[in-house]
């Protein structure tokens, strides 16, 4: 069976465009509002998801080449958290999903704008394995800045372990829920591509 390009997620209708916009916007409130209760690695965060979220339009010169905002949402719940004044940060399973997400979007536009190839099925193994690693680089990060600038980092092994856990259960959930959206993509036809990237060949992996 044929699958969804992982460049065909960037595109779409002008709709698609509108909503993401409006994630992005969310996501530098969520990061302004970091920088006010002092919270650098969420301002690192929510700098690194705005690039990574106008890359795309950038490239095309285009404002209504964007991911799916659902994709992008996703990856900014932990800021969207911060700008509605509702912030849950740490070992939070929705901060967990955040980072799948995020490196759905990394496989993407590597696959967009690098000579880098993949299949949407080894995006989800990607999606999995790098949403494990990174919360142990999360962790390490935590405990490094804990005794350089103050940030707070948990002293109990159990919750750090616990951490762990939520991560790995959100890699595998999010990778599983992606691996549906590709192939619901699939049945319809294709991703939600539009002329700028429509008439392109298909990668083979």
């Amino acid at each position: 069976m044929a699958r969804v390009r992982l460049d065909e997620l960037l595109g779409g209708s002008r709709a698609n465009a509108i909503v993401s916009w409006l994630v992005v916007a969310a996501i530098a409130v969520g990061g302004l509002t970091a920088i006010s209760v002092e919270r650098p690695l969420w301002v690192a965060f929510a700098a690194a998801l705005v690039v990574l979220a106008i890359i795309p339009p950038v490239t095309h010169r285009s404002w209504d080449v964007m991911l799916p905002w659902e994709v992008l949402l996703l990856a900014a719940l932990p800021m969207v958290e911060l700008a509605l004044g509702t912030a849950r940060t740490g070992g939070h399973f929705t901060s967990y999903l955040s980072v799948a997400a995020v490196a759905l979007v990394v496989a993407v536009e590597l696959q967009a704008f690098t000579s880098v190839e993949m299949t949407s099925g080894f995006a989800v193994v990607f999606v999995a394995i790098a949403t494990m690693a990174t919360a142990a680089l999360w962790a390490l990060l935590r405990w490094w800045l804990s005794g350089l600038l103050g940030v707070p980092f948990p002293t109990d092994h159990d919750v750090i372990m616990w951490e762990f856990v939520y991560s790995t259960l959100a890699g595998l959930g999010a990778g599983a829920v992606f691996e549906l959206y590709f192939r619901r993509l699939d049945r319809a036809g294709g991703g939600p591509a539009d002329e700028s990237t429509a008439g392109t060949e298909a990668l083979d992996v």
